[in-house]
């Protein structure tokens, strides 16, 4: 017992703790990570009233941090499972955006394309494959499973959220498909797992078909109008309750579907099975369990933070979490899981409502292209790509700038003089270890985010709720609504109470590795030592 106690001792300081705290109680044999995609960090309060079963009881008897934020620009879903399962950050870990464009190929890319690999599908034709090949570091769930022997398992409806907590090996990472089948990648398996197509003939998606989303409470517990200026759902639903999710077989039902609270409901099932067919957590070693609740962010994006469909989701979330909870108080015992919960980002509220507007990035193209065409010549045009907050010249093109630099800034600043643009840096401003540190928090939030050879030549930050969408809402930008999310780690060894300090998502990693006792190669995560029990 003394050696554990003096490794844990030495593994805080290694990783960033500040100096080194108290051993710890006996280490969980269960980690859990539950990410709620697009999940702002004052949804727990300003809708506080409607929680009363699993997030209550996190952010009550666990360690809730209220001042959480990412410290980087590009705040979107594959950039915050990555830094959530990593303890890195984008610099580091190389998931910059969802998608980037790819120079060598001159084609936009999703962060987890991996044209060597194949689906290994649930029903559907195999197509090219997932994986983790472009994140460059480690997460947590892998480590585990390499020196501990644990046994990984997560699961989300989106890939780039399965595969960013699991990391580059796991023994159950599932996602729902474009397809319309849960799949998985050749990476982590070459055959489907038999226990979960046994489950899917019993859970199948279309289990749902001819149900209907409606209020699971009284309409009078939803605040704000059930129809406000920029609301609108998938295939043709309205942006009032109630929304019949249509029937099996039908054009519209996956996209209704997905866009509903059952899919969290469904996930939260599918947890519990892989927690009972895995034995997760009761066998003589410490395993892994990631679970990413997708239909906020899926909702969200359509109706915004404010809307009555946000309300619900979170309500009926809720209760699914609690149901998770109770699943492992039985099957783990409640003494032996920890938890961390957090979310990959928040979201902007709708601009129709809000004192901001709609940025199109085809101006900004225009913009651009106009500017620079006097001195360069030809025909153009001379931008490659535009993807999220990245622009990306074609060949050769930077490099005639940068040996202008007159024509350089006439550009970027008819960039931003656009009406829904902020600043616009190039990536010389931001690619230096200097950028990282600096005390400009724009620069450094934009440098946070930056990966050479993956981001762009340009990069434009957007005015306070302005976002790139012609549609709905988004996310994207350093602005709080976007970097701020809950942060609520949970268990015996967990000390509870409200934490006003600053945090982070990457401090999760590194703080759940201190509990396990494995150590994280180079994060940028601290330990949260005032969340554990001194022993």
């Amino acid at each position: 017992m003394k050696r554990v106690c003096l490794a844990v001792v030495l593994l805080l300081t290694a990783q960033g703790a500040g100096g080194p705290v108290a051993a710890q109680a006996e280490r969980p044999k269960l980690v859990v990570f539950i990410v709620v995609d697009q999940m702002r960090a004052d949804y727990p309060v300003r809708y506080g009233s409607l929680l009363q079963h699993g997030l209550k009881r996190l952010a009550t008897q666990g360690a809730w941090y209220k001042n959480a934020a990412y410290p980087y620009l590009t705040t979107v879903t594959c950039v915050g499972h990555a830094t959530i399962g990593t303890g890195t950050l984008p610099y580091k870990h190389g998931m910059i955006a969802n998608t980037w464009y790819d120079r060598a190929t001159a084609k936009v890319v999703t962060c987890n394309a991996d044209p060597e690999s194949m689906d290994v599908s649930y029903g559907a034709a195999a197509g090219t494959g997932d994986s983790a090949k472009t994140m460059l570091a480690p997460s947590l769930a892998e480590i585990m499973r390499g020196t501990l022997h644990s046994r990984v398992a997560t699961m989300s409806m989106k890939a780039r959220s399965a595969i960013g907590l699991a990391g580059h090996a796991g023994d159950f990472v599932t996602w729902f498909g474009d397809r319309h089948s849960w799949e998985t990648s050749s990476v982590f398996t070459k055959a489907p797992v038999p226990w979960f197509i046994g489950y899917l003939k019993g859970h199948p998606p279309e289990r749902d078909a001819g149900k209907t989303w409606d209020r699971t409470l009284p309409a009078d517990r939803y605040q704000y109008d059930d129809d406000a200026p920029g609301e609108a759902g998938a295939g043709g639903w309205g942006a009032k309750f109630p929304h019949p999710l249509g029937l099996a077989g039908d054009a519209e039902y996956y996209a209704h579907w997905v866009q509903s609270p059952y899919v969290d409901d469904y996930l939260e099932q599918m947890a519990e099975a892989a927690v009972d067919q895995m034995h997760l957590g009761t066998q003589n070693r410490i395993d892994f369990l990631g679970v990413s609740f997708s239909a906020m962010d899926i909702v969200g994006h359509a109706y915004g933070p404010r809307s009555h469909e946000i309300q619900d989701v979170l309500a009926r979330l809720d209760i699914s979490i609690g149901k998770l909870l109770d699943h492992l108080d039985r099957k783990v015992g409640a003494g032996n899981y920890v938890v961390a919960m957090t979310s990959d980002h928040g979201v902007a509220d709708l601009p129709e409502g809000a004192a901001g507007g709609r940025q199109p990035g085809a101006t900004v193209r225009a913009v651009l292209e106009a500017a620079i065409k006097p001195a360069l010549g030809g025909e153009g045009p001379f931008i490659a790509a535009l993807s999220g907050n990245d622009i990306y010249f074609k060949p050769g093109i930077y490099e005639r700038l940068k040996a202008d630099p007159e024509t350089l800034h006439a550009a970027t600043t008819a960039v931003a003089a656009l009406p829904g643009v902020a600043r616009v840096l190039t990536s010389e401003e931001i690619s230096t270890p200097a950028a990282r540190s600096s005390t400009d928090p724009q620069v450094r939030a934009a440098a946070l985010s930056y990966f050479p050879g993956r981001s762009g030549d340009v990069i434009v930050l957007l005015k306070e709720n302005w976002i790139w969408t012609a549609a709905g809402t988004n996310h994207g930008s350093m602005h709080d609504y976007d970097r701020r999310v809950p942060l609520v780690l949970y268990g015996a060894v967990i000390s509870p109470g409200v934490r006003e300090e600053p945090a982070t998502p990457a401090d999760i990693a590194v703080t759940v590795a201190t509990l396990v006792g494995v150590p994280l190669p180079s994060p940028d995560g601290h330990v949260l030592t005032a969340a554990l029990k001194p022993r």
